[in-house]
């Protein structure tokens, strides 16, 4: 499992400059460690979702969000929140697993393909960093941060996470392993979208962000007005709950998914519960890399930049790489999770 990173990093680095060319040297990480602060709350209960039928997917959207088509998906339980850093931290305590953004590189798994710069060897992960200098045409504000992991998200020469604000720098394996040990699963895209709609309609395509969710308010990525009270990830429960009682569905971190992405649902009853198989799933913007559906937008979508910021949108991810927007929640066939 650890290659996809590898492959990851390597296509990333080499397509569309989706990262700066000029990776971040770090100094030695200091003390691994999370911090303590938060004025939001969110309770740690799952919530449990009555199964039912809606209209999963969209087709006044963007592409990849249609075909709009009936769904129905049995009950389930689902986290009320994010993965915090606390939880996250107690599943390393207990297991002492490590993640795929503390492994280094195989340089084996370039293939050839030159090495920008040997610090894409080292273990990190990938870092919103804006500057003066971005343009949208440019897609020039991600880096690759070596020592960036889920203790120290924007890299070790910026503060220790909170312990309150949702765990990030989660490659798709982490969360699985998280999984595992807390006797729940990733929900599928079809259980993700029911339960972010929360028995309303999916929302049409919108220009403006929802007041109760941590977006990005200004133009992106030159400026941010902080107008929600944050600049990046805020704690779990500083925004109002949707209508099931759960917490930053929409923004705040994108969210890791079981499905396997293919731009557009697929057709055929019962087709976007499981997805597409592996040999179906791909990304045009990534190809050859393993990718799978992340939902629920992030702080990082503005009105001029993304506008995922609705139970239908969609995006597709590298499977082996992490970053410091994109979280996790669990669901559960039982109420009996850690």
């Amino acid at each position: 499992m650890v290659t996809q990173k590898k492959i990851g990093v390597c296509a990333l680095l080499l397509a569309a400059l989706i990262f700066s060319a000029s990776c971040d040297r770090t100094e030695e990480s200091p003390s691994q460690s999370v911090s303590e602060d938060s004025a939001c709350f969110a309770p740690s209960e799952p919530v449990f979702i009555k199964g039912g039928a809606f209209t999963m997917g969209a087709d006044d959207a963007y592409p990849e969000e249609g075909p709009a088509h009936q769904v129905a998906v049995s009950s389930f339980w689902i986290d009320p929140a994010e993965v915090t850093v606390a939880r996250f931290a107690a599943f390393v305590e207990a297991t002492g697993y490590v993640t795929l953004a503390e492994k280094p590189v195989n340089q084996e798994t370039f293939e050839g393909a030159p090495i920008v710069n040997a610090a894409v060897l080292e273990p990190g992960g990938a870092v919103f960093q804006p500057s003066p200098n971005m343009s949208l045409s440019a897609f020039n504000w991600w880096k690759y941060v070596p020592g960036a992991n889920w203790r120290y998200p924007r890299g070790p020469n910026n503060p220790a996470a909170s312990a309150s604000e949702p765990v990030t720098q989660i490659a798709f394996e982490d969360a699985l392993a998280f999984a595992q040990w807390a006797r729940g699963r990733l929900p599928t895209e079809a259980e993700w979208e029911y339960a972010a709609n929360a028995g309303g309609a999916n929302a049409v395509m919108r220009s403006a962000p929802p007041e109760e969710a941590n977006t990005w308010q200004g133009i992106f990525p030159v400026q941010n007005t902080k107008r929600d009270g944050y600049e990046g990830v805020a704690p779990a429960g500083c925004f109002e709950p949707n209508a099931f009682g759960l917490y930053d569905m929409i923004g705040n971190v994108w969210e890791w998914t079981a499905n396997w992405y293919a731009p557009g649902h697929e057709d055929g009853e019962g087709g976007s519960l499981s997805g597409p198989p592996a040999d179906r799933s791909y990304d045009p913007r990534n190809p050859g890399v393993a990718v799978r559906v992340v939902k629920g937008g992030s702080y990082l979508c503005a009105e001029n930049y993304c506008m995922r910021y609705r139970p239908s949108a969609r995006h597709a991810q590298d499977t082996g790489l992490g970053t410091n927007h994109i979280g996790f929640r669990l669901v559960y066939d039982n109420a009996e999770p850690k």
